[in-house]
């Protein structure tokens, strides 16, 4: 079949690395085949989230839900990863003997192929699997003929089942390419007794350097020899996509005279009989489709049993996150928080409640004395949060209200090995009085962190012997000021900053053990706090931290303004906790604040795609978001280009060319927050089409950017060129498949041969998106494409973009 369909049974599909996957691909109806969208519909419209829909046979009602006889029971459910790739088999071309890489086989007939291999002792393809009894007493063989060469090509296979040692004395299990010479070969082998790998490159059957490794079925699902410039590389893959050289060795003088002979052979002495089984020889792996599936719904019709299941990229996920916090509270739990309490609860709170779950309990209001209020959501917090703050009046310095909570039992154990890192935002007009304190349960631990009787800070601490240490932070005289101030204290280094500054780094403070009790605004119902407090977090690190937390004041004042944009993807993206942003292109403008709460991961992510005319997309090879800058698609040329395609070889009933006012735009009304509004026109367009107007709402940091913006928008779009929008592609059977497959978001291919009637003999375009379907020795992929002319720029002397009145857009 030309496609692979892969479940992750059980698995996460936020951490591909820990999922062992299970080749359905036998189950996929092929003759409806599996269809696949992802991309936009022009370059305009945002991405849109992948999918991915396919029909699987459920005769054996091994895909129905909660069905405790599947063997896949009890991960027959909503959310199961799956993984979809196309398969290309490289075809032998020409006379022999032929390049390795075209030694091809995915024994899916059941019936050895005589062309191929001359021996096949024991070895029978089973469910498409090649597949080998490892037996005491007998050697199972799958030989091919010697038509095969190695340099500068390579041999790829999937280990799907690998034999138990069983009670052997011995086993061997390989997977040999021969030289002309007995005992002068390559191979990968594997030994069930000790559970190994080793990759060899033998004279004589004897290979001193070659080493055993631990054999992860996970990490080695494919293996692969690969002969390149004068070295043969050792290769293991997860996917079949991504490799990972295990070994390299100098290119024997062989592998350049001889023709190779590939052999699997499996044997054993003594022990339970079991066998090995391969797959997908020869196979190129081009991912495709990288997700979750949705459902299960299953059909029947009569006795026959099928499920039509559909899938989600990433972006399923990312869109039913709930709304991220202020970045200040993203950066503070993605920084790994062990206790945070925001307190930024609505005004009819009564008490404030912790945001990452380790058992901490709500801070509750708690009077010492009589009178004074403690009032939620009174107080504007830090300028760039867009939260609220409480509110403390005390009467007097012991008559008022404070917050104590118990921190739990896990936070109470991590600081036994661990050093305890402390953090928080306050604000005052009031001096000598405590912004937060913590305790052990038995009190023999306890420090208090307060505004001294100057204006700065002081720690009082005491240890397990109850000895008392008072010590005052640097000269810092103004935080009583009445602004906002936040402070760190890292216990690993006995260092504080405040204000993002280091301001003393040998503070004589005990050491703190068991924490368990937590006061903010007070300490045991003296010192109460005047002003606001926010944003307390209590961490449990072996390494210095304090640093890296320190940059939380930037974070809450200026919401990172002014960070280029392939930081600030990165940044959002690690609030969503995805762990791999893949940033294509160079040119990155700086971005204002997404410093306040309230819309989600994936509205912000846009406002930065949008900003910077970029591409934002889930990858299709895994768990992972890529962002392309708008230059990606400057000025392309030739020898860039995915794949050339003559018009009679798209092989597809319709192409259309298309030339209206969709994308017709030539006055631009742009803004900026914070800055001016601004107008761009293009007049000979109004002239002649009228006003077509667009409002560009941008993240820029200065005006100049945003004119810059507008000029970008107008000169692409005020006189828009024919193109076509739609390019159908029958690509399996092309000699440009492998090609096609290379072809992505932002990729562009020309059309070549176009009728007589087109207005050019030749059209280049970009890719925006696509759906395709892969279907037995059929790969239908409909291109969605824009005019890739478009994207064009000036550069100063050169032939194809210099050409004045004619390529003279600048670039942006």
């Amino acid at each position: 079949m030309p496609v692979l369909v892969e479940m992750g049974w059980g698995g996460l599909v936020q951490a591909p690395a820990t999922i062992t996957w299970t080749d359905i691909t036998p189950r996929v109806d092929m003759m409806q085949g599996v269809t696949i969208t992802r991309g936009a519909s022009d370059e305009l419209s945002e991405t849109q989230p992948g999918t991915a829909t396919l029909t699987l046979d459920n005769q054996d009602g091994a895909l129905t839900p909660g069905n405790p006889s599947s063997p896949y029971y009890p991960y027959v459910r909503r959310n199961a990863p799956i993984r979809i790739s196309a398969l290309y088999y490289p075809a032998r071309k020409g006379a022999g003997p032929y390049p390795l890489a075209q030694l091809c086989d995915d024994f899916d007939d059941g019936v050895v192929d005589p062309a191929l291999w001359t021996a096949s002792g024991g070895s029978v393809e089973v469910g498409g699997r090649l597949r080998q009894p490892v037996v005491s007493g007998s050697t199972a063989r799958h030989t091919s003929a010697r038509t095969w060469v190695l340099t500068g090509s390579q041999s790829t296979v999937r280990l799907v089942t690998v034999p138990a040692g069983g009670g052997s004395s011995s086993m061997s299990v390989n997977w040999y390419l021969n030289s002309a010479v007995a005992g002068t070969r390559m191979r990968w082998a594997y030994n069930g007794l000790t559970r190994q790998l080793r990759a060899t490159s033998e004279v004589g059957g004897v290979d001193d350097a070659g080493a055993w490794f631990d054999y992860d079925p996970i990490k080695h699902a494919w293996l692969r020899i690969r002969e390149t410039s004068g070295v043969t590389l050792f290769e293991t893959s997860p996917d079949g996509w991504s490799w990972t050289a295990r070994r390299s060795v100098a290119t024997p003088a062989w592998v350049g005279t001889d023709q190779v002979q590939v052999d699997f052979v499996a044997t054993r002495t003594g022990g339970i009989s079991d066998y090995i089984e391969w797959d997908y020889l020869g196979a190129q792996v081009r991912p495709r489709f990288y997700g979750v599936v949705n459902e299960w719904p299953v059909e029947w019709e009569g006795l026959l049993s099928r499920v039509t299941v559909s899938a989600t990229d990433l972006f399923k996920r990312l869109n039913r996150l709930p709304a991220l916090r202020s970045m200040l509270g993203e950066e503070i739990i993605a920084d790994g928080a062990a206790v945070y309490y925001p307190l930024t609860e609505p005004a009819t709170s009564r008490s404030a409640g912790p945001v990452v779950g380790t058992g901490a309990s709500v801070l509750a209001i708690t009077q010492a004395g009589s009178g004074g209020t403690l009032a939620m959501a009174s107080v504007e917090g830090p300028t760039e949060t867009g939260e609220s703050a409480p509110l403390f009046t005390p009467a007097s310095a012991t008559s008022g209200k404070c917050l104590v909570a118990d921190i739990g039992a896990a936070y109470e154990q991590a600081t036994i090995p661990k050093w305890m890192v402390l953090e928080a935002w306050f604000q005052t007009t009031t001096t000598t009085r405590a912004i937060v304190g913590v305790t052990s349960s038995d009190m023999r631990y306890q420090m208090v962190l307060s505004v001294s009787s100057v204006g700065g800070l002081i720690i009082e601490s005491t240890d397990m012997d109850n000895t008392l240490a008072v010590e005052a932070i640097g000269a810092l005289t103004t935080l009583a000021d009445g602004r906002w101030h936040h402070v760190v204290y890292d216990q690993a280094i006995a260092s504080v900053w405040v204000d993002g500054v280091r301001v003393s780094s040998t503070v004589a403070v005990q050491p703190m053990s068991r924490i368990r009790k937590l006061h903010v605004g007070g300490y045991r119902g003296t010192r109460l706090w005047s002003g606001s407090i926010g944003h307390v977090a209590l961490y449990a690190s072996s390494p210095p931290i304090g640093a890296g937390l320190a940059m939380h004041w930037t974070a809450a004042t200026t919401g990172y303004a002014g960070e280029t944009a392939d930081v600030r993807v990165g940044r959002l993206a690690q609030y969503a906790k995805v762990p791999s942003v893949t940033v294509i292109g160079s040119t990155h403008d700086r971005i204002a604040s997404q410093g306040p709460a309230g819309s989600g991961v994936v509205a912000r992510l846009r406002e930065v795609e949008a900003t910077e005319s970029g591409r934002l997309y889930a990858t299709r090879d895994g768990y992972g978001l890529a962002y392309q800058s708008r230059d990606v698609r400057y000025n392309p040329g030739a020898t860039g280009e995915a794949f050339t395609i003559a018009y009679a070889d798209l092989d597809t009933l319709s192409v259309q060319l298309s030339d209206d006012d969709q994308k017709l735009c030539n006055q631009v009304q742009a803004s900026r927050p914070g800055g001016a509004t601004q107008t761009v026109t293009a007049p000979s367009s109004i002239l002649a089409f009228g006003v077509y107007e667009q409002q560009l709402n941008i993240l820029k940091v200065s005006d100049n950017s945003v004119t810059d913006a507008a000029y970008w928008t107008v000169s692409r779009y005020a006189d828009p060129d024919p193109e076509l929008r739609e390019v159908p592609v029958e690509a399996y059977t092309l000699p440009s498949y492998e090609a096609i497959l290379g072809a992505d978001i932002s990729s562009y291919f020309s059309v070549t041969n176009l009728p007589p009637q087109a207005p050019a003999t030749s059209m280049r375009v970009t890719v925006e998106g696509y759906t395709e379907t892969l279907k037995e020795r059929s790969h239908l992929i409909q291109f969605r494409t824009s005019a890739t002319t478009r994207d064009s720029v000036w550069v100063l002397g050169d032939a194809a973009y210099g050409v004045l009145d004619s390529t003279t857009r600048l670039a942006y």
